[in-house]
């Protein structure tokens, strides 16, 4: 078994190596505690419940981190503006990070620290910085000397010339070098503060990671993960701070996940085109998000559209009315099999299909893409075991169901019963269509004596009055059924 992750640092795919045989430390950069989160958000954490969840599928032991930012700039000054106390603030939209994580469904970490329980080992951190004259105090607060780390740039592909050409720096005269990053911030009227060998003040945003990863995984860890938007500064920082100290890499994977964007601009709260992710769950089920999300590879752009998760949700009831049609199979043998060679190899094929697009860096849409193949070939199967077959036949099809239905679980799909998710989706349409069943019926009837007498216009025209109304015929060999159109 050979997982390939793209390695953000390598520029290139890689073959995972834990550290330790088995078992994989992956650290994952969480919220900053100050407003509810958007879809941008719920696209990392469910990158990341994903791979928690592959991995551990795999057969690996994952110890999975992430943290909360629960001290910064902007808990401070939203908390200001409500006339609380940042740490409450802080708990507040920690508690309700976790009411949208349940509702999607997503694994709780096994470690889950929040930086103002960490300041001793930040402050630790930084004081070796300072003794091995990669970072100096100035005025209170403390930076790192960026032209100190040899390497500087390399997670980003920046040199630190362009970076500071191209950058919009604020005059600081306390900065040896413009690009140098604070560590520790000195104490301002009103803010929370600690007490620290500088004075009294907090600690700087990129220094939190790197102390908290190194207290639980130590100097070198596996997988480091986050959204692009962390490459830098805020990665490249742990790196400059994590590797200066302890002179050894500090992950030895970078994972980042692509940006969710409305009309091919970043979703994000500066720019203020975010939806939260209670918004969307008002209108759609958490499976309807994940197999949207999931549609496209994790490190490729994501655009949210309407019409993109109404194509899940329809590709979900695909998924859903296919196990409930397995389900609902009589086992009608006459010994005659009724399945070709190639369909069942496909069936047979589909694990081994799935594990080789996701061993291939994560690659859901290709893996999704084998299901609904499946999911096509289960329903064709279905629809001629209902007047004979094969116990061969009946036995791969549930077979197969099955496969579909573990694996789509992996992504945390299919997760319901999917019998009562069929009934409750007709009743709900049924409930929603103003004819009766009786003038359905009546209706079909008067197509079905249309079609015997060979008046085509007349019986089109049934079927159009109908459609007006949402339903939809289906002809076959037992006669003329309906349904409610999505």
């Amino acid at each position: 078994m050979n997982i390939k992750i793209y390695n953000t640092l390598a520029r290139k795919k890689e073959v995972l190596h834990p550290l330790e045989e088995g078992h994989v430390k992956l650290y994952v950069c969480g919220i900053t505690s100050y407003d509810y989160c958007h879809i941008g958000h719920a696209r990392s954490a469910l990158v990341f419940d994903m791979v928690v969840r592959y991995l551990r599928y795999r057969g690996y032991k994952v110890t999975f981190i992430r943290n909360f930012t629960d001290i910064d700039d902007k808990i401070i000054a939203r908390a200001a503006e409500r006339g609380i106390d940042a740490q409450e603030l802080a708990q507040r939209f920690i508690d309700e990070f976790y009411v949208d994580m349940d509702a999607l469904g997503v694994l709780r970490p096994d470690i889950e620290p929040r930086a103002t329980e960490h300041i001793a080992e930040m402050i630790e951190l930084v004081q070796e910085l300072i003794d091995k004259g990669l970072a100096y105090p100035s005025g209170g607060d403390v930076y790192f000397r960026v032209n100190r780390f040899t390497g500087y740039g390399a997670l980003s592909g920046r040199s630190l010339d362009d970076m500071q050409a191209g950058a919009r720096i604020e005059v600081n005269d306390q900065k040896e070098h413009p690009m140098d990053f604070v560590l520790w911030k000195a104490a301002k009227p009103g803010e929370p503060k600690w007490t620290s060998p500088w004075g009294e003040g907090r600690p700087g945003w990129h220094i939190e990671c790197s102390a908290m990863s190194r207290k639980y995984f130590g100097e070198t860890f596996d997988i480091h993960g986050g959204g692009k938007d962390l490459i830098f500064p805020h990665h490249e920082n742990e790196i400059a701070q994590s590797c200066g100290a302890s002179g050894k890499p500090f992950a030895n994977l970078w994972m980042h996940h692509g940006f969710v964007t409305i009309k091919d601009e970043k979703m994000s709260k500066s720019l203020g085109n975010f939806l939260t992710i209670r918004d969307v769950l008002e209108q759609y089920p958490a499976e309807v998000m994940r197999l949207f999300i999931f549609s496209t590879q994790y490190r490729n752009p994501l655009d949210f559209t309407e019409d993109a998760l109404q194509d899940a949700r329809t590709g979900l009831d695909r998924m859903y009315e296919c196990l409930a049609g397995v389900e609902g199979l009589a086992g009608v043998s006459d010994g005659t099999s009724v399945v070709s060679g190639k369909d069942r190899k496909k069936i047979e094929s589909l694990r081994q299909r799935f594990e080789s697009a996701m061993d291939n860096d994560f690659n859901t849409a290709q893996g999704l893409g084998f299901l609904f193949d499946a999911v096509k070939i289960l329903n064709k199967i279905t629809r001629m075991l209902s007047s004979g077959g094969s116990a061969e036949d009946n036995e791969l099809v549930r077979q197969g169901a099955g496969i579909v239905r573990e694996l789509a679980g992996l992504l945390g799909v299919l997760q319901q019963d999917p019998v009562r998710y069929v009934a409750r989706k007709k009743k709900k349409l049924l409930a929603s269509i103003t004819l009766s069943e009786e003038e359905i019926q009546a209706l079909i009837t008067k197509r079905n004596v249309a079609r015997d007498e060979k008046n085509w216009a007349a019986s089109d025209a049934v079927r159009d009055e109908l459609l007006t109304h949402n339903i939809e015929l289906h002809d076959g060999p037992d006669g003329t059924t309906w349904d409610v159109k999505s």
